[in-house]
């Protein structure tokens, strides 16, 4: 837990999903690889540690019969401000909701290696949000910072077609406006 929030430059990191404009106006992007670097014109208004599950599901293999995999179903996580504090979900959409009820969808655009035994960074563009709130405006969505939930080494094929399995995760995920 001690590197999942990481300061932001010495920028403060906002109390909650809530937090007034003027609090957001203190935090700097962070540094990212360019794969998933957040486009110009979009400032960095919140940050959240997502941490939970990630759902994976076997399958036969895409085009190849007889060969089975992994396969990603879904996350659930709780969104937290830096003190621990629960201020939202994410959930399968992907969709990003804060506790006020607001809540943004989006359509992943890149993605770039994360640590070892990570699952990846990623850049999503955000789809029109629902709700008045945190979440409204959201253009953009950036995952950094993960640890944990790569697809499980347990044995995948014929005889566990259907079977889940949960993959605890945690990632840092920043939260853009279109200026």
């Amino acid at each position: 837990m001690k590197t999942s929030l990481r300061l932001l430059s010495g920028a403060a990191l906002i109390s909650s999903l809530t937090a007034c404009s003027s609090m957001s106006s203190m935090m700097k992007a962070p540094d990212a690889p360019a794969a998933v670097a957040v486009p110009a014109g979009n400032k960095l208004v919140m940050m959240a540690v997502g941490a939970g599950d990630l759902t994976y599901e076997c399958r036969v293999k895409a085009a190849m019969p007889g060969a089975y995999e992994w396969v990603f179903a879904g996350p659930t996580a709780v969104l937290s401000d830096q003190s621990g504090k629960a201020v939202g979900k994410y959930y399968a959409g992907p969709t990003w909701e804060a506790n006020d009820g607001s809540k943004v969808t989006g359509k992943q655009l890149a993605v770039t290696p994360g640590a070892a035994n990570a699952i990846p960074l990623q850049l999503v563009k955000a789809n029109p949000s629902m709700g008045n709130g945190a979440m409204t405006d959201i253009s953009y969505i950036q995952r950094l910072n993960t640890m944990g939930g790569i697809a499980p080494s347990d044995s995948c094929a014929a005889a566990n077609v259907g079977a889940k399995k949960l993959v605890k995760y945690q990632a840092d995920y920043y939260f853009y406006k279109a200026m």
